[in-house]
């Protein structure tokens, strides 16, 4: 019986282990209970823990039970193996339903999460805003500078952007990380400790560093390989500003954020401290604004940011060079001047050449010997150009042997002879002497022969002295990488690193590492991929690795795949992973026994539950068949319209024939009410006609009746309300007062609202009447002097202006309009006339006694130049006279001149041809001047 009950027992837990590998159908949350699936609402678990040993159905006790040749001992047993076998089972249920629960909370989690992100993208402007308000409000606002940390805090909320580059995983806002100083990359902080536990082992050597486990060695960043000593490798989870451990999760801060004050110094230190709340990046520089000068001290100090404080006022620096000569012309800078730009001509140090150089090298030496005759009177100085005295010679005093073994005083002209001992110097193997005699020049090769032992000390050769001896053995050692030997002939044992590519396959499994072979971990894939939807339009680009967990991105673009209905095409909906959702459209099938078409969504892939699955016996046997599957129904019975008209005879509508009668088509009833303004807002209704005659618009004594005020519409510009109940008929005039302006916007008016609604055109204006005096001005300058009125002012100015005639003496005053219209204008009279006659008369005589004054100056210049014409004594050269014939006009003319009677010379006089040309010119000019 013991053999049977252990045997039931085992072979129940083997099922329920099978149970367990077995795929979940569906998603895995709604699975069957541990009650065999007969409990529908309970949830089951993904698979039930092992099963006790104890644990049996009452069947296999029963069985058992029916071998033991006791029948009152059977009975007893079988109700205990009843009893632990149902308690076994209820523990085995609640534990399946506490898993289950579990992973149902970590599933909604995770959702929850992704739809949180997507929620929390629309509260990241005000999340940025708060952790930037410090900075805003005590910079005055100055956001430029905080582009770069921007970033950073944007992509800190961005889902996915927040990736750990060692194990290729995204950062979640409630996992421990770690921040690099030099990059702001952030890692897991298992990761990274990982990381620079592993960097700190292969940067050491246990096998032949003495004081392992005790150096400090450092560890590189995964991203930037900004080197950390040992002592920095990170143990504990802080915030950004590392004030704070462990930071809690809040959902209004940045993550893996505490919330305060940054106060960080900033780089370069200022004396001042980031202001911003705590954040991923580098701070952003200092906003503070202090008072500085420029560079050169000239200008006065302004207000400006610490992060800029210094700056150039641009105007020449003056300070004095390094030569001493020339001041620096550059403008205002920072640090020292720069070389002196300038060229002189510059003497050596020996002052034997002198040649331009630059102003800042004034030393420099030539290239000749300095050949100054030395102290003694022999030998010259055979240094090139120096500074100082020559020295002695190296050539007085005691001198040594080339062995250097004897010593010799002899004068500076003779050479020191060989002593004849052996020379005795170590030769270049620094094992052997020179067992030459004492001689001048370097000593010979070593040519004994030794036995000599390899580099790598294994082999032994006797070979001459001056030979190295490498043997042909390789060397076997491993190196550094651990993975190759070395193979190196003849190696001492200082192995070279190993030179072969690395070739393993990196964290994203797509690359293989590009460097050289090394120990350890490979640094993260800097490869990028692109995620893309299902139709390849939309992407987005994650490291590699990251593209087998990335959500692929939304797509805005429109589904294009084939129909899975009857329809010709789908409806349209974007792009999409998966089976595409059920079709909505209307079936249109027509139906075999009418003909009509089928007005129903469409139906061929309804998903309908199975009946009669196999019922399981237990959690742990899994569904062979899904529970609902998808087939195509039936259209739906044809609703043949059947014309009935409804209670409230509004329409006749095409009812089925199984539901013809009265009925109520839940329409207002709409019958006019004895206000005849409403109608009856009742439910469509029985309404018994009292007169046929009326029509069927008359509400009947089923109809409401009407309590609602006078709703008509008020004559145009009346805005106040009917004092009347709902009424039939025009409203009575309404007799209330009515505030408006006058026409020139001054005076305020009361007017009956009747009178200005029922008033035309002219009544309205004469209403609006103040009756003052128009306060604007014409366009000739004076004030309108019509009462108040609208529009335009008329232009009808009657105000007395002065008018003038032409010669300014007449002066008259008419009306402005007749002026400006031109209408009227003042003419000169006679005495104005004869005053312009008298002043033209006086003109014409000074121009008269002019021309009078202008021929007496001429005739005075002719008789003057006749005069002295006359005094001159004749040559008697013939070659210098020239007879002058005149012409027909110039004796006409000639004639004409009052002032010259006997103008015209007689013919043939001969003139000399100098004096006779001034004449003739003179007189052209004289004749010309008259004629004008």
């Amino acid at each position: 019986m013991e053999a049977s009950w252990r045997q039931v027992a085992g072979g129940r837990g083997r099922a329920r282990g099978r149970a367990t590998a077995a795929p979940s159908s569906g998603n895995g949350l709604h699975l069957r209970g541990a009650g065999g699936g007969r409990e529908k609402g309970s949830v089951g678990a993904v698979g039930p823990g092992p099963s006790p040993r104890g644990a049996a159905t009452p069947a296999a006790a029963g069985s058992s039970a029916g071998r033991s040749p006791a029948g009152s001992e059977a009975l007893q047993t079988s109700v205990a193996c009843e009893l632990m076998s149902q308690r076994k089972f209820e523990e085995i249920k609640k534990a399946n339903q506490a898993a289950a629960k579990k992973l149902v909370e970590e599933h909604f989690s995770s959702s929850s999460e992704e739809e949180g992100d997507e929620d929390f993208e629309g509260k990241q402007g005000k999340i940025v805003a708060n952790t930037f308000t410090t900075y805003t409000t005590q910079t005055d606002g100055d956001m430029r500078e905080l582009e770069r940390t921007k970033q950073y805090v944007h992509e800190a909320f961005q889902a996915g952007a927040m990736t750990c580059l060692i194990c290729i995983a995204s950062v979640k806002r409630n996992q421990a990380v770690w921040s690099c100083s030099g990059c702001f990359c952030i890692f897991h902080m298992p990761c990274i400790q990982k990381w620079a536990k592993d960097s700190q082992f292969l940067v050491s050597s246990p096998l032949t560093d003495d004081d392992f486990g005790k150096r400090d060695y450092p560890w590189p960043c995964p991203k930037c390989r900004f080197e950390y000593k040992r002592s920095d490798t990170p143990s504990r989870y802080y915030c950004y500003c590392g004030k704070v451990e462990d930071p809690p999760l809040d959902p209004w801060l940045v993550p893996h954020s505490c919330g305060q004050v940054c106060e960080r110094e900033f780089k370069p230190p200022c004396g001042h401290k980031c202001l911003l709340l705590c954040h991923p990046g580098p701070c952003p520089p200092c906003p503070k604004m202090v008072t500085t000068t420029c560079y050169c001290k000239k200008a006065k100090p302004i207000p400006r940011r610490c992060s800029a404080k210094e700056w150039s006022c641009q105007l020449p620096c003056g300070r004095k060079l390094l030569c001493g000569q020339h001041k620096c012309e550059s403008s205002c800078h920072a640090g020292n001047c720069p070389p002196c730009p300038r060229v002189s001509r510059q003497k050596c140090v020996c002052g034997k050449q002198a040649a331009e150089r630059s102003c800042a090298s004034p030393l420099w030496h030539c290239d000749q010997v300095c050949g100054k005759t030395l102290p003694c009177g022999h030998h010259t100085c055979e240094q090139v150009c120096h500074v100082g005295a020559c020295g002695e010679c190296p050539r007085s005093g005691k001198r040594f042997c080339p062995c250097q073994k004897s010593k010799f005083s002899l004068p500076c002209t003779e050479d020191v002879p060989t002593c004849g001992d052996s020379c005795d110097k170590v030769l270049e193997c620094g094992i052997h002497r020179c067992s030459q005699r004492c001689h001048r020049g370097p000593c010979e090769t070593c040519r004994q022969e030794v036995e000599k032992q390899c580099r790598c000390g294994k082999h032994t050769k006797r070979m001459p002295c001056h030979k190295p001896y490498l043997c042909e053995t390789k060397c076997v050692k491993m190196r550094d990488c651990q993975k190759h030997q070395c193979r190196r002939k003849c190696c001492p044992g200082n192995c070279p690193p190993c030179d072969q590519n690395c070739g393993r396959t990196l964290g994203c499994r797509n690359h293989k590492c590009p460097s050289v072979c090394h120990r350890g971990s490979c640094y993260p894939c800097p490869e990028t991929v692109d995620v893309k939807c299902n139709c390849g339009s939309t992407k987005v680009t994650v490291p590699c690795g990251r593209e087998r967990t990335t959500r692929p991105p939304k797509c805005k673009e429109q589904c294009s795949r084939p129909p899975t209905c009857h329809h010709t095409s789908q409806e349209k909906h974007r792009c999409h992973f998966g089976s595409c959702p059920p079709c909505h459209q209307p079936c249109q099938k027509v139906l075999e026994k009418c003909g009509h078409l089928c007005p129903a969504p469409c139906h061929d892939q309804a998903l309908i539950k199975q009946t009669g699955r196999h019922q399981p016996t237990g959690p742990w046997e899994q569904p062979s068949e899904p529970a609902f599957i998808q087939t195509a129904l039936p259209c739906p019975p044809c609703q043949v319209p059947i014309p009935t008209e409804c209670l409230g005879k509004h329409e006749v509508s095409p009812l089925p024939c199984h539901t013809i009668g009265p009925y109520s088509c839940k329409r207002v009833c709409g019958r006019t009410l004895d206000c005849q303004n409403h109608t009856c807002m009742k439910e469509c209704h029985k309404v018994t006609e009292i007169d046929v005659f009326i029509g069927k618009n008359k509400a009947g004594p089923e109809c409401l009746q009407c309590e609602e005020g006078c709703s008509k519409s008020r004559p145009l510009g009346c805005p106040h309300p009917c004092v009347l109940p709902c009424h039939p008929g025009e409203c009575p005039p309404c007799v209330q007062m009515l505030r408006i302006k006058c026409h020139c916007k001054i005076t305020s008016l009361y007017v009956e609202c009747r009178k200005i609604t029922t008033a035309d055109i002219d009544e309205k204006n004469l209403l609006s009447c103040c009756k003052n005096q128009c306060p604007k001005e014409l366009p000739c300058g004076h004030r309108c002097k019509e009462m108040c009125h609208p529009g335009e002012c008329p232009f009808n100015c009657n105000q007395k202006v002065k008018l003038r005639c032409p010669c300014k003496r007449i002066k008259k005053e008419l009306q402005c309009n007749k002026v400006r219209e031109n209408q009227i204008s003042i003419e000169c009279d006679t005495t104005c006339k004869e005053m312009k006659r008298k002043a033209s008369e006086i003109k014409e005589a000074e121009a008269k006694a002019a021309l009078e004054e202008e021929k007496r100056r001429q005739q005075a210049e002719l008789e003057a130049f006749e005069n002295r014409l006359k005094g001159r004594r004749k040559k008697s050269r013939k070659r210098d006279e020239v007879t002058v014939e005149l012409t027909l006009w110039q004796k006409y003319k000639y004639s004409l001149l009052p002032a010259f009677p006997a103008a015209p010379p007689p013919e043939g006089r001969k003139w000399k041809r100098k004096e006779g040309t001034q004449i003739h010119t003179s007189l052209r000019n004289a004749c010309r001047t008259l004629e004008d």
